[in-house]
C-alpha cells in the first residue's frame, strides 16, 4: 500500500461534483508540469477555482482516465506565485476584486501584495482605480474571508461542510464556534439547510450525550418537522413515538417524558383529534395547530357573516343574468358551470372543482364578468406567477400572487389579515390544490366578512408542497358548498393532453399514438432515458415543433435523484444549452455551477430579497454574474430582477429539469417526462396526472413502457394527517 502523499496545486477548474457525496473531479496546476493540468478526484467540495489547496492523498492510476491524484483531505492555502496569487485574486475569491483589478494589483505589489492586503491594507489605494471606499471594502472582506476559515478548521474537525460553515458564520459571526460547542441543536432550528442529522452528528463530535433530554426533544421536534415536509399536520402519538425511536437510537422509555417536557414548554401541542374513526392523541408543531384552528374558524366565520358584500345576487333574474352573459361571451354554460356560477355569486365560501377541458377557466370568467357588472370589487389570486398571469390573460382583470397580495413582511408576517383585511367583494383563488394550510390561513384570515371567497382547483393533482392538503379538505366537509365538473367538451376530446389525463386519472393507459400533441418515446436504461430527454428537449422539440428549448420546454421528473431524475437531467441539459466558454463568468456552489441564460428556480421562501419576497418555486432566468461583486442576478417569471450574493447560491438550483411537485400551479407549452423503473417508489397516478395537465401545447413521455404502466395502475398515497375537515363538521354543528 503506497503511503500518503502531499500535493500543492492550484485548483484551476472543477469538471465534476456531485452535491450529496462530495465527490468531486477536478483540474489542477502544480509548478512541476507548468502548461499540463493534473486531474484530482475525491472530496473536494467546497473548494472554488483559483484556490491553492494542499491536498494529502495517493497516485492511482485508472483504466480509461490514466494516472489520477486520489485526495483524502485537503486545505486552502495562500498561493506563493505571482500567477497563483493572480488567479486566486481575480477569481472572485475577494469581494471587490475583479479579474483586471487583480492584475494591476500584482503587477504593482508582486507576490507581496497578500501581506499589504492583510497588514497594511491602507497601501491599496497605490493601485491605479483603487479609492478609499473601495480599499476598505477590500480589507473588509479580506477579515471576514480570514474568520470564516477559522470557523471552517474547527467545522471541518466536527464533520460540516464549507458551505454550511459560511451559513453557520452568517447567523452567528464571532459567536460561531461557541454556538456550536454549545448548543448544537440550535442549528437546527436557525441555520437554513442545516437539519437535525447534522445538527447530531456536531453534537455528537463536540460531547453531547446520546440520551440526553436535549437530544431526544430536538429529536421529537425533528420528526414532526419531516412529517411535515411530507405534507403532515400533525402526526398519531404512537407514529410518532415509534419514527423518533428509529432516527434517534433511544428506547421508547426515554421518549415519553420528553414529549411530556416538550408539551409543558409549548414546544408542540398534544390533542385528540376531532372525529377520526379512532380518536388519537395527534402531537403537532404550534405553526400548524394554530394555522388549522384558525383556518377553520375563519372560514366558517366567513359562511356565517351576516354582511353580504355581493347582495345583488340573492334575487337577481338569473334567466336574464345567464343570457346577458351569453350574449357577452357568444357561449351558453352547461348546467353544471351555470350551477357554479350561481354557487359563487350567492354562497360566501366555494369551491370548484373539475379536470382539464371541463370548462373550470370559462366557469371562472363568466363569474367575473357577472360580478365585474354589479360593480364589484373583485380580487385575482393564484400560488404562483405563472398561475397569476394566466388568469388575469383569461379574466382581463389584474390577478397576483398569493405572497404579494397579502405583503409578507420579513418574518411571514402578512399586511392584511382580520384586523386589516383587503378591499374586496369576491375573492377568487385559482389553482388552490396547491395551496397549503400555512398560506390559506393568511388568505382566509385577509378576506373580510361579508367577501365571497371562491376556490378553484383540480382535486386529482398532487396535494401541496406544504402541509396540508386544504382543496381536499374543503370537499370532504359536506358543510362547504362545492360543484365538480365532469363534462368534457366536445373540442377537448380532440386533445391527446386532455383526453390522455383523463385516462390516467381513471386507471387507464394514455393513447400514445395518433395525437398531435402527445407522444412516447420507449427507452429502457436510466441513463439512456436522460440522453433521450436531453435530445428531445435541445434537438427534436425545437426542429419540429419550432419551441424555444430553454423558454418553452419543461423537464418535470418524479424525482430528483438517480440518472434520470432532475439533478442528473439539469447537469446534462446545462451543458447541451449553456455550455462552459472561456472568458465568460460562471461561479460553481458545491455541486452546481451558475452561467448567465442558466434557467433556476428558488428553493425556499426569502422575504428580504425583491420587492415583496422571493418564494419558493419561484422560477427566472441567470442574467448576469459578476466576480468583482460577487453577485450573481436572476430575471423571475415576475419580471423581477433578483441579487443573490455568492454565499447565497444555496437557494438556488437549476430549472430546466423539476420534479413533479414543484410543478403545480404553473403551466408550460411543453413539458417532457422522463419516466424509469428506478423511481417506481414515486410512479403514481396523481403524479403522472399532475405532470400531463402542466403541459399546453405537447407532452412527451420518455422512458419504459413498464414505468408508465406502474405509474397508471397505482393509486396515489393515502390521505395526509390533517383534521380541517373535521374541524369545520365539528365546529359547524
Amino acid at each position: 500500500m503506497n503511503e500518503p502523499v502531499v500535493l500543492e496545486a492550484v485548483l484551476e477548474r472543477i469538471t465534476y461534483a456531485n452535491e450529496d457525496t462530495g465527490y468531486t473531479v477536478a483540474r489542477v496546476a502544480t509548478e512541476r508540469t507548468g502548461p499540463d493540468l493534473l486531474t484530482v478526484v475525491g472530496a473536494l467540495l467546497g473548494a472554488q477555482a483559483g484556490e491553492s489547496l494542499r491536498l494529502v492523498g495517493r497516485w492511482r492510476s485508472h483504466p480509461k482516465y490514466g494516472k489520477q491524484f486520489e485526495v483524502e483531505s485537503y486545505s486552502t492555502v495562500l498561493p506563493a506565485t505571482v500567477q497563483g496569487i493572480r488567479r486566486y485574486l481575480g477569481s472572485g475569491m475577494i469581494k471587490g476584486i475583479g479579474p483586471v483589478m487583480a492584475d494591476r494589483m500584482v503587477t504593482h505589489f508582486g507576490t507581496g501584495i497578500l501581506e499589504i492586503i492583510d497588514e497594511e491594507p491602507e497601501r491599496l489605494i497605490e493601485v491605479r482605480g483603487l479609492g478609499k471606499k473601495r480599499t476598505k471594502r477590500i480589507a473588509d472582506a479580506w477579515e471576514e474571508q480570514k474568520a470564516i476559515k477559522e470557523v471552517m478548521v474547527f467545522l471541518q474537525g466536527v464533520g460540516v461542510s464549507t458551505s454550511l460553515a459560511v451559513r453557520i458564520y452568517k447567523q452567528y459571526g464571532d459567536a460561531s464556534v461557541d454556538t456550536v460547542r454549545r448548543e448544537p441543536y440550535r442549528l437546527a432550528a436557525d441555520v437554513w439547510g442545516i437539519g437535525f442529522k447534522t445538527a447530531d452528528t456536531i453534537a455528537q463530535a463536540v460531547g453531547i450525550p446520546y440520551d440526553s433530554p436535549e437530544r431526544i426533544k430536538a429529536g421529537l421536534q425533528y420528526t414532526l418537522s419531516e412529517a411535515a415536509d411530507d405534507g403532515h399536520c400533525f402526526l398519531p402519538e404512537p407514529n410518532l413515538v415509534t419514527s423518533a425511536e428509529k432516527i434517534l437510537g433511544v428506547s421508547r422509555e426515554l421518549i415519553g417524558p420528553a414529549l411530556d417536557e416538550l408539551v409543558r414548554d409549548e414546544g408542540v401541542v398534544r390533542e385528540r383529534v376531532p372525529g377520526a374513526e379512532v380518536s388519537v392523541p395527534a402531537v403537532y408543531l404550534v405553526p400548524f395547530h394554530r394555522a388549522e384552528v384558525s383556518l377553520a374558524r375563519g372560514l366558517l366565520g366567513l359562511l356565517r357573516s351576516g354582511q353580504d358584500r355581493l347582495k345583488a345576487f340573492q334575487d337577481v333574474d338569473w334567466e336574464r343574468a345567464l343570457g346577458w352573459l351569453k350574449g357577452r361571451t357568444g357561449v351558453e354554460l352547461a348546467a353544471e358551470q351555470e350551477e357554479a356560477v350561481r354557487l359563487a355569486l350567492t354562497s360566501k365560501v366555494a369551491v370548484l372543482t373539475g379536470g382539464p377541458g371541463c370548462g373550470k377557466s370559462f366557469t371562472v370568467r363568466s363569474i367575473v364578468e357577472l360580478a365585474a357588472v354589479k360593480g364589484a370589487k373583485i380580487v385575482l389570486v393564484a400560488p404562483t406567477g405563472r398561475a397569476a398571469k394566466r388568469l388575469a390573460e383569461l379574466t382581463g382583470h389584474e390577478a397576483a400572487t398569493v405572497h404579494r397580495l397579502l405583503q409578507l413582511q420579513p418574518g411571514g408576517d402578512a399586511k392584511f389579515d382580520r384586523d386589516d383585511p383587503l378591499d374586496a367583494d369576491l375573492v377568487v383563488v385559482d389553482e388552490s390544490s396547491m395551496v397549503d394550510l400555512i398560506l390559506a390561513n393568511k388568505l382566509v384570515k385577509a378576506v373580510p366578512p361579508g367577501a365571497h371567497l371562491l376556490l378553484v382547483g383540480d382535486v386529482d393533482q398532487l396535494p401541496s408542497v406544504g402541509a396540508g392538503e386544504v382543496l381536499a379538505d374543503l370537499l370532504a366537509a359536506e358543510t362547504i358548498p362545492r360543484v365538480r365538473l365532469t363534462k368534457i367538451f366536445r373540442q377537448a376530446q380532440e386533445s391527446g393532453i386532455v383526453v390522455n389525463a383523463h385516462r390516467v386519472n381513471g386507471g387507464e393507459h394514455p393513447k400514445t399514438q395518433g395525437y398531435p400533441d402527445f407522444f412516447l418515446f420507449p427507452c429502457d436504461e436510466p441513463e439512456e432515458t436522460a440522453a433521450l430527454t436531453v435530445d428531445v428537449v435541445a434537438n427534436r422539440v425545437p426542429r419540429k415543433f419550432g419551441f424555444d428549448p430553454g423558454r418553452d420546454v419543461q423537464v418535470l421528473t418524479p424525482m430528483h435523484r438517480g440518472h434520470a431524475g432532475a439533478g442528473a437531467i439539469n447537469g446534462l441539459l446545462q451543458e447541451a444549452l449553456t455550455p462552459h466558454q472561456e472568458g465568460r463568468p460562471e461561479r460553481r456552489y458545491g455541486g452546481r455551477v451558475y452561467r448567465v441564460g442558466d434557467k433556476v428556480t428558488q428553493l425556499r421562501n426569502n422575504y428580504d430579497k425583491g420587492e415583496a419576497g422571493v418564494f419558493n418555486g419561484t422560477v427566472g432566468v441567470v442574467t448576469a454574474v459578476s466576480l468583482e461583486e460577487h453577485t450573481l442576478t436572476v430575471r423571475t417569471d415576475e419580471d423581477e430582477s433578483i441579487d443573490y450574493g455568492f454565499d447565497e447560491l444555496d437557494e438556488l438550483t437549476h430549472a430546466y429539469a423539476i420534479t413533479i411537485h414543484r410543478s403545480q400551479g404553473s403551466e408550460y407549452p411543453v413539458v417532457v417526462i422522463p419516466l424509469t423503473m428506478s423511481s417506481w417508489m414515486m410512479l403514481r397516478r396523481n403524479l403522472l396526472y399532475t405532470a400531463i395537465t402542466r403541459a399546453k401545447k405537447l407532452v412527451v413521455l420518455v422512458g419504459a413502457r413498464r414505468a408508465l404502466a406502474a405509474a397508471v395502475r397505482t393509486a396515489g398515497a393515502g390521505r395526509r394527517h390533517t383534521a380541517l375537515d373535521h374541524r369545520i363538521m365539528i365546529d359547524d354543528h
